[in-house]
């Protein structure tokens, strides 16, 4: 074998030791067939021997490309919410383990927009391959307009009849209404929706919830409570609310496991018990949900099929390919409180 030099700092230098173009080098490592296999195992050897390790940054400018993927939490409507939210924690873990395996790396923000240019900056900026956006708040324009011009990118969110942007997400609405058919199978007749029907996948979950109590022929005024996602403005709503009650519901749909949460304290503070006074659904099927107490009957959306779906469209998108929508079939998952 070579002895080894002082300074292995460059293909260049590991070409001169090989014998070979620096181009063949760089091939070579890169793992190219277009190689011979002699010549490319004995090229991966010196780089082994020497320590060399080669410069990924330079690599990714040659070909165009950054190895990164932005992840980004546009915060619209509910500006106080935070990524420590347990449904971005458990979205935001999958996406980066499927990113991983691919080579990239992931580039995660949280947008409280305050411009409509928000957003361009982000894709124009040439520090991203692709963008990946967990939901759609109340930017559903932003995304349109963007898309239309910038093809790599995907978003969780409702699949909107007329938009322009591709979504990975579950049917919202007929989650809604799975989710109001437990109940009322379960005899609810007073029912409440704790969300805020801004963002589209709310507004579904809330259609869904109001087209199952109309199949049942139930004509007791649906009470809706826009409640946010954040924990610390959550709960002292519904306690406000819960006050301001004659009659308490006998069944809840909450809008995502989180507003159940704080909906299971709220009525344990009031003296309510659940599932013997009040009923309650929450919408996620988060790890948490089962660990509640009692545990959250829930409707499931698949979170780490979805996150598989967004990468895979993505990487299509990014070669050039017309890559569709998906939309995931939600399902009930029956619990103590109901």
């Amino acid at each position: 074998m070579t002895d080894k030099p002082h300074h292995v700092r460059t293909i260049a230098d590991i070409a001169r030791l090989a014998g070979v173009s620096p181009g063949t080098v760089s091939r070579a490592l890169s793992g190219s067939t277009l190689v011979r296999e002699t010549t490319r195992n004995q090229i991966i050897e010196l780089a082994h021997e020497h320590g060399f390790t080669p410069n990924a940054t330079a690599r990714n400018l040659r070909m165009q490309r950054t190895g990164t993927i932005g992840v980004v939490v546009p915060l619209g409507h509910d500006v106080r919410q935070h990524i420590s939210d347990p449904f971005f924690m458990q979205m935001i873990g999958q996406l980066a383990d499927r990113l991983t395996e691919r080579g990239y790396d992931l580039f995660l923000s949280r947008v409280v927009p305050s411009h409509p240019n928000w957003l361009s900056k982000i894709v124009d900026s040439g520090r991203v391959d692709g963008v990946i956006i967990i939901g759609q708040s109340d930017q559903f324009a932003v995304l349109d307009e963007v898309a239309a011009r910038y093809r790599p990118m995907v978003v969780w969110g409702a699949n909107n009849i007329g938009r322009t942007h591709c979504t990975v997400g579950s049917d919202n609405f007929l989650g809604g209404q799975i989710a109001t058919r437990h109940l009322i199978e379960r005899g609810c007749q007073r029912i409440a929706f704790f969300g805020n029907p801004v963002g589209p996948e709310i507004v579904h979950r809330l259609d869904g919830c109001r087209a199952a109590l109309q199949e049942a022929g139930i004509t007791e005024p649906l009470e809706i409570v826009p409640t946010l996602m954040a924990p610390e403005t959550t709960h002292p709503m519904i306690l406000d609310w819960l006050d301001r009650q004659q009659t308490p519901p006998d069944g809840i749909v909450a809008a995502s496991d989180v507003i159940a949460m704080c909906a299971l304290r709220a009525l344990s503070d009031r003296g309510l018990r659940v599932p013997a006074d009040v009923k309650l659904m929450g919408y996620d099927d988060l790890a948490l949900a089962a660990q509640t107490m009692p545990p959250l009957s829930t409707i499931h959306q698949d979170i780490g099929e979805g996150a598989g779906h967004l990468v895979d469209l993505l990487f299509r998108r990014i070669a050039g390919e017309d890559a569709p929508s998906v939309v995931l079939n939600p399902s009930l998952v029956v619990r103590a409180s109901t």
